[in-house]
């Protein structure tokens, strides 16, 4: 049993998270701004799960977090960033604000989680941090300027960190799932003119002929978390049915 900060949870591949580390018997610190993630930490489960209401683009609320999660529980094992912000505009539109607000949560927030984890985490017997980029670091999208810059930054974080932390025993690994149904997706569907007609057509560009379920992230986060996933470190792994592989 170990304890987990899961860095927003309400929905999707978070909230699977949650579910996942609870039913293995970890204690998690579940953080979203949203309400909605207080009847996710009162589910059952093995183990705990403490919620705050934060906006994790705030400046000190990663350390707070991580402050939380030691004190309630002892103790720091994994901490999983999920949490990010996709805005979409054609570049006319594009505002400083709307560019600020979306570094902040989607790359700053995960560099300074990772300052305020890691002396706690090099104490734990299995410390791992898990990035959630995007294939959008892969492949371009109109609209999506500052989504897939800093998600696109993701995988390099994670590889020069983990020259700096690794020898601390600390792994750092990004994953980047493709299209998955989850409310996330939502402002670039909403930027389409057609979004029906949008999905269909993406469909047929995956190799397996359909949009992920956050289930099948959640699992790929469990192994990396977990005892066989001692040995991988500073790696990028696509989960995306085959999306950008053709």
């Amino acid at each position: 049993m170990g304890t987990v900060i899961v860095a927003g949870g309400a929905t999707g591949i978070g909230l699977a998270s949650v579910r996942k580390f609870r039913e293995r018997g970890d204690n998690v610190v579940l953080v979203d701004h949203r309400e909605q993630a207080q009847a996710v930490a009162d589910e059952p489960g093995k183990g705990a799960c403490v919620f705050l209401q934060r906006d994790l683009g705030a400046p000190g609320v990663a350390k707070e977090v991580v402050e939380t999660a030691v004190r309630q529980f002892g103790g720091l094992d994994t901490v999983l960033i999920t949490a990010a912000l996709m805005l979409s505009a054609t570049l006319p539109d594009w505002t400083e604000e709307m560019w600020d607000r979306t570094t902040d949560l989607n790359l700053k927030m995960p560099f300074f989680m990772t300052q305020a984890a890691a002396p706690y985490l090099a104490a734990s017997d299995n410390p791992s941090i898990i990035f959630t980029s995007s294939t959008g670091a892969i492949k371009g999208h109109a609209g999506m300027s500052a989504y897939q810059a800093t998600k696109a930054a993701l995988p390099g974080l994670a590889r020069s960190l983990t020259a700096e932390l690794g020898p601390r025993g600390i792994r750092i690994n990004c994953i980047l799932p493709g299209w998955i149904d989850t409310p996330f997706n939502d402002p670039f569907w909403t930027f389409q003119q057609d979004p029906q007609g949008r999905r269909k057509e993406i469909d047929a560009q995956i190799p397996l002929g359909r949009h992920g379920v956050p289930d099948e992230v959640s699992s790929l986060i469990l192994l990396l978390s977990s005892e066989a996933g001692r040995y991988i470190a500073g790696t990028s792994i696509v989960i995306d049915g085959g999306y950008t592989a053709v």
